[in-house]
């Protein structure tokens, strides 16, 4: 009798291969679904996207932006990226603010993640012209307009005579630690970081060549500023300031009182004044430099960086007085004596009494 074939179960049918094939093909296709779902976004965030030319610089985003879609669309408008739509994706997969106002793109920056870091709301800058003021309640004022810092959290720290002589200042001299330049400063900083970010310029600024030049005049910084101040508030004719600065030191040297008008109109504290009269040099003021010797407590104007030099590389002279030309151009004519000088005065009073 024959035997009954045994049937030879080691080999699946075929269509076992084909589930498995299948099987195989699927999870493949899911796993490389799963990659790219997980990994497009990453190198997306991390693809170049920032334009070339923009990088280190400071960009403006208008401030009637107000959504990301928006806020795209002007990024790519302005050509600070090349494509808006995947900025989007990235700055809504990340639930990024809306951010409007000015900002640095560091000069590193790339891709789409380091345009997103770059326009945080905390790293809004803002640009401060310093110069062309009298006094720290102006300068107070500007700042708070420019900054998110109440200004008068900036005056307090301004008459902290306690805070400021650990910086070598008081509330006199403080004017004298502003360099007048642009900065640039995060738009919520604190009035400590303000001072820290004038401190770090002032001193960039008083450079070991400068230094030795004050000392030579034996005046510190603080007071060849307060002079630089009167400088500048004399003449606005630039080349002159030099022979200016000169003729007051002349007069510290030899103990004069310095009998500077720009002095006795800080000293009454009406900066509209175009003629200082004999009443106003009656004037009781620690300030007034027709009633005290020396120098006055403190500038009297944020001296420009001109002036500053100007005292500092002063002219070598023995001018000893000077008064404006009778030609309204703004230059002055100096005098070695009280009678060359009074001469002059007279001719200039001739003729702005024939205007």
């Amino acid at each position: 009798m024959e035997e009954p074939l045994q049937e030879n179960i080691s080999a699946p049918p075929r269509r076992i291969w084909r589930i498995i094939i299948f099987s195989l093909l699927t999870l493949i296709l899911l796993a490389g679904g799963l990659a790219a779902w997980w990994f497009y976004p990453l190198y997306v965030e991390r693809k170049t996207n920032i334009a070339e030319n923009v990088r280190g610089k400071i960009v403006h985003i208008p401030l009637e932006i107000s959504s990301l879609e928006a806020m795209s669309a002007n990024l790519a408008e302005q050509k600070i990226i090349e494509n808006a739509a995947e900025w989007l994706r990235v700055a809504q997969r990340h639930a990024q603010p809306v951010a409007v106002g000015s900002y640095r793109i560091p000069k590193e920056a790339t891709s789409n993640r380091d345009l997103l870091r770059a326009l945080k709301p905390n790293k809004r800058v803002a640009e401060l012209v310093l110069r062309n003021l009298r006094t720290k309640y102006q300068l107070a004022g500007l700042l708070a307009q420019k900054l998110s810092v109440d200004s008068v959290a900036i005056v307090q720290l301004f008459e902290d005579a306690v805070f400021l002589q650990g910086y070598g200042f008081t509330p006199q001299t403080v004017m004298a630690a502003f360099i007048p330049n642009t900065y640039e400063m995060y738009w919520n900083c604190t009035p400590q970081q303000l001072w820290e970010k004038t401190m770090a310029e002032h001193k960039k600024f008083w450079t070991a060549d400068r230094l030795n030049k004050a000392k030579a005049l034996n005046l510190s910084p603080i007071e060849v500023y307060t002079l630089a101040s009167i400088v500048e508030t004399e003449s606005q004719y630039a080349p002159e300031r030099p022979r200016i600065a000169g003729v007051y030191l002349n007069r510290l040297k030899q103990g004069w009182k310095l009998e500077a008008d720009p002095t006795v109109v800080f000293a009454v504290g009406d900066f509209e004044i175009r003629r200082v009269l004999r009443s106003h040099l009656e004037t009781p003021s620690p300030y007034n430099t027709y009633l005290n010797l020396g120098l006055p407590p403190g500038p009297i104007y944020m001296a420009s960086v001109s002036s500053i030099d100007a005292v500092l590389n002063y002219e070598t002279h023995e001018y000893m007085f000077f008064c404006a030309k009778p030609d309204g151009g703004g230059s002055h004519a100096f005098a070695k004596t009280l009678s060359a000088h009074n001469a002059n005065a007279r001719e200039y009073h001739r003729w702005i009494s024939g205007r």
